[in-house]
């Protein structure tokens, strides 16, 4: 059975006015998240085609989004294109 949510917990907090982010839960895309992306780009892990899907799949913000540090973003992609494996 797949599941629908995937929960990251980043190495580097993300920091919301006074509030630390320390997890991000994703969920299952859908089509409405995915609408004027190619599927192509989210699978190939471009971070322009993550900063538009992961703000819509989660309460991140892009904003926030851009704050990520490379092991933050690698572990989020990967996990974004794990909702279209089996």
């Amino acid at each position: 059975m797949t599941q629908t949510t995937k929960n990251v917990t980043l190495f580097k907090p993300l920091t919301r006015g006074d509030t630390q982010i320390t997890a991000i839960e994703l969920r299952e895309p859908n089509t409405g998240a995915l609408r004027g992306l190619e599927l192509f780009s989210v699978l190939r892990m471009d971070v322009t085609a993550l900063r538009t899907l992961v703000p819509r799949i989660s309460t991140v913000t892009a904003n926030e989004f851009d704050q990520l540090g490379p092991k933050d973003l690698a572990i989020v992609a990967n996990e974004v294109a794990s909702f279209f494996m089996e």
